[in-house]
């Protein structure tokens, strides 16, 4: 919806005049997180992750720097756009620290690949990832928080975002120790 109103040339609103003042930022970030989330989806299909698989591969090449612009747009627009009723110096440090462990993470997926160690990059490439899809757990756990407080209660708004993040890197870990559990169990079972 944001690249449809700002194609359309908008007049600026207080709701849009940060996107329609500099679009660049909005519309690199929208394009990368909508080819991130999308695409690194089909990252978690095993058939497609195998060893050698050429789709994962080529996959990879198109998420490394959608991924790495995805958290860089998102902590430029953090620190430079003005932020909306609600979003205050607490939520900005967040916003601030999770972009920088989506690269920190990135960055080491490409380490561990660069020294062929599958398991590692499987496991920083998925915390990556459940940060990188935040924005959607934060739609959720902010619809109660919105009810219960207002939708410009700083500190409610600071803690539920936050607390998404932390939901999401929960669930990684989890994943990320099942796949070691399996890999464990078919060691012993050879």
């Amino acid at each position: 919806m944001r690249l449809t109103e700002l194609a359309e040339n908008p007049l600026s609103t207080p709701a849009n005049s940060r996107f329609v003042d500099s679009p660049v930022p909005v519309l690199i970030h929208i394009v990368s997180v909508t080819v991130y989330s999308l695409l690194g989806t089909f990252q978690f299909v095993p058939a497609l992750r195998r060893r050698g698989a050429r789709w994962h591969r080529m996959a990879g090449v198109i998420l490394i720097p959608a991924g790495l612009l995805t958290a860089l747009s998102g902590m430029w627009m953090a620190a430079f756009y003005p932020h909306p009723a609600g979003d205050g110096p607490a939520l900005l440090i967040l916003r601030l620290a999770f972009g920088t462990a989506m690269i920190t993470a990135i960055l080491l997926a490409i380490h561990a690949i660069g020294h062929r160690d599958f398991a590692a990059h499987g496991a920083w490439m998925t915390r990556a990832y459940a940060i990188g899809i935040g924005a959607g757990t934060q739609a959720i756990v902010l619809i109660p928080g919105s009810i219960i407080f207002s939708s410009t209660h700083e500190l409610s708004r600071t803690v539920l975002m936050g607390a998404a993040w932390i939901i999401n890197l929960t669930v990684a870990e989890l994943v990320i120790r099942g796949r070691a559990r399996r890999r464990t169990f078919n060691a012993h079972a050879q």
